[in-house]
C-alpha cells in the first residue's frame, strides 16, 4: 500500500513538474514525511524523517526537471540566454543552503518549509504581475540585482528546503514578462543545481552520520522510495505533456497558487 502511494504521488510530481516547474519537492516532501513518521521506515528513518523526505525528493528533482528540461527545450519554450548566468548564481547558493542545513534539525526544517511556502503565497497574491501578466510588450530580462544576489538567496533557500526553488524562480521570471508555460518551463533547468548540490550534501552528511540508516539508502536519500517516485512521475510527466501551452494564463496562475496552499496545509497538518 505504502509503494502504491508513493508511487500516486510520484506521478502526480511528475504532473507538477511539466506543469508547474516545482520538480517534485512540494509533492514528495510532504508525503514522503508522512509515510516516515507513521513508522513505515524504522525508528531511525523516522527520527530523521524530514532530512530523508528533502534527501530523496532532490534526488527524484534531478530526474524529473532533466526529463522536463529535454522536452521544453524539444519545443522551443526554453529561453537559453536567461539561463546563464542565473543559473551559476543558484549554484552558488545551493552550496551556502546544502552547509547550512546539516546544523538544523528536522522540525526546524519542517517549520521553514511551511513558513516559505505561506511568504510564497502571500507574495504571489500580494503583488502584482503574477496571477495576471502586468509587463507590456517584449519580456524583460532579469535585473543585475535579481540575477546576482537573488540567484544565490534562491539556491540556498531551495536547497535548505529541498524544494527546487521554482517558487522563486516562476514569480520572478512571471513579473519580467514570460508567460506562465515559459516560466514554468524555465524553472526546471533551473532547478537543476539545487537538485544536484542538495542530493550530493545529503548523501554525504547522511553517510558520515553517527546513526547511519542502513540497507536500502544512501546517506539520507531512500532508494526505494526514490525507484517508486520516479516511476510514477515518469508516467505522470507523459500524461502531463498533452497539456502544455493549452491552460489559459490567468487559470495556469491560479492553480499554481492553489497547489502552493494545498501543500502548505498538508504540512501543517502532518
Amino acid at each position: 500500500m505504502t509503494y502504491l502511494l508513493l508511487a500516486l504521488f510520484g506521478g502526480l510530481s511528475g504532473i507538477t513538474t511539466v506543469l508547474f516547474g516545482f520538480g517534485g519537492g512540494f509533492v514528495v516532501v510532504p508525503v514522503l514525511y508522512g509515510v516516515l513518521t507513521s513508522g513505515a521506515g524504522g525508528s531511525l528513518a523516522e527520527a530523521a524523517a524530514m532530512h530523508v523526505a528533502v534527501a530523496t525528493s532532490t534526488c527524484v528533482m534531478i530526474v524529473n526537471a532533466s526529463l522536463s528540461t529535454r522536452r521544453s527545450a524539444r519545443a522551443g519554450t526554453l529561453l537559453s540566454a536567461w539561463l546563464w548566468p542565473l543559473a551559476g548564481f543558484i549554484a552558488v547558493g545551493s552550496c551556502v543552503g546544502a552547509l547550512a542545513a546539516g546544523f538544523v534539525t528536522g522540525s526546524a526544517l519542517r517549520v521553514a518549509f511551511i513558513v516559505y511556502l505561506a511568504i510564497t503565497i502571500i507574495d504571489c497574491l500580494g503583488r502584482r504581475g503574477f496571477v495576471s501578466r502586468t509587463v507590456e510588450g517584449e519580456p524583460r530580462r532579469p535585473g543585475r540585482w535579481a540575477t546576482g544576489p537573488g540567484g544565490i538567496v534562491i539556491g540556498a533557500i531551495a536547497t535548505f528546503l529541498g524544494v527546487g526553488g521554482s517558487v522563486m524562480t516562476v514569480p520572478l521570471l512571471r513579473r519580467c514578462g514570460l508567460s506562465m508555460t515559459q516560466a514554468t518551463a524555465m524553472a526546471n533547468p533551473l532547478s537543476l543545481p539545487v537538485a544536484l548540490i542538495g542530493t550530493l550534501t545529503y548523501m554525504l552528511a547522511g553517510t558520515m552520520s553517527v546513526s547511519k540508516l542502513g540497507v536500502g539508502y544512501i546517506g539520507y536519500v531512500n532508494l526505494i522510495a526514490f525507484a517508486v517516485l520516479t516511476c510514477g512521475a515518469w508516467f505522470g510527466m507523459r500524461l502531463a505533456a498533452r497539456w502544455v501551452g493549452r491552460i489559459p494564463d490567468q487559470l495556469h496562475a491560479r492553480v499554481y497558487v492553489g497547489l502552493l496552499v494545498v501543500v502548505m496545509l498538508s504540512m501543517v497538518v502532518a
